[in-house]
């Protein structure tokens, strides 16, 4: 077992993406950013002592107090506190917790949807592929944002307020998912279109394996290195869009607040003085972006072959 462990370890090191990351100062970094933020947000009650959701342990006597560098702030609340005494770090932690959540999920769903319409047009061909690529077409006219608040908008309709309130993360999750598999199927599709045509696929198909196996056992394998390069950015994307969708007041509910809802509640406050209740989260959702876009240009300049 132990030396299974130590060649494991003795691959992954000699590896050329390990060593283009240890190479790479932007990934370390990003790689570094991310692992604190998902730590933090994930076991966000080991990092700080305030559950911003709890009406017992809140005060409105330290509503409005600035961060702890400024002349009226107090030590225990290092980026102050909101208009109901919540702690700013503590409801970061928990919102970011919430936003990940809604963006890796609709990545998710996202990627198992094109993936699966773009292989199998790509392996199938004929009628089937032309009108799965000119539903992609069609799709990839209308930006993301807006078919997004289109799906809300559909679902807002079919549903009832309160039933749309407590399904609102499900329905937030479809909405992002179903406006960004186009670019997950255009890939998939465009990369089978190269491997079906493999001596391995049709000595596969020679020998009498059926299409699912040489699909998704066979061809999938390979054509992962863009997929998981498109669904990094794409996580960026998501998350974006869901604080665009809450900022706009149709994501989450205000009760289970993400980073979009924090910064459409700190806006109202923004002109009147207490400008960290916004200034934090936006920034924030800045960083996190940022890092996921730096992580996934690093993984598209290593895992694309033509760029090495």
């Amino acid at each position: 077992m132990g030396n299974k462990k130590i060649t494991w370890l003795n691959r992954v090191k000699n590896s050329d993406i390990y060593y283009s990351f240890i190479k790479s100062p932007t990934a370390i970094v990003s790689t570094f950013i991310l692992i604190l933020i998902f730590f933090c947000s994930f076991f966000v009650e080991f990092v700080t002592p305030y559950n911003p959701f709890d009406p017992s342990s809140l005060s409105l006597m330290d509503a409005f107090t600035p961060p702890s560098w400024t002349e009226d702030g107090l030590a225990k609340f290092v980026l102050g506190t909101d208009g109901q005494g919540r702690d700013m770090l503590a409801t970061i932690l928990y919102g970011s917790r919430i936003s990940l959540i809604v963006g890796f999920s609709a990545v998710i769903f996202a990627l198992v949807l094109g993936v699966g319409l773009g292989l199998s047009a790509g392996y199938f061909g004929g009628k089937y592929e032309m009108i799965v690529m000119r539903l992609t077409d069609v799709q990839l006219t209308v930006p993301s944002i807006l078919m997004a608040l289109l799906v809300d908008g559909i679902a807002r309709g079919i549903i009832s307020r309160e039933l749309h309130d407590e399904m609102a993360i499900y329905v937030l999750i479809f909405a992002i998912g179903i406006s960004e598999w186009p670019q997950f199927a255009r890939v998939s599709r465009a990369a089978t279109l190269v491997e079906k045509n493999k001596d391995y696929v049709s000595a596969s198909t020679i020998i009498g394996v059926s299409n699912l196996i040489i699909m998704f056992k066979h061809i999938l394998p390979n054509i992962l290195r863009p997929i998981l390069v498109i669904g990094t950015i794409g996580l960026a994307l998501a998350i974006i869009a869901e604080a665009t969708l809450s900022f706009l007041g149709v994501g989450v509910p205000p009760t289970t607040p993400s980073l979009g809802t924090l910064i459409r509640l700190g806006n109202d406050f923004l002109f009147s003085g207490e400008w960290w209740i916004t200034f934090f989260p936006a920034i924030f959702l800045v960083i996190l972006a940022f890092s996921i876009n730096l992580l996934g240009d690093w993984m598209r300049d290593t895992l694309n072959p033509k760029l090495n």
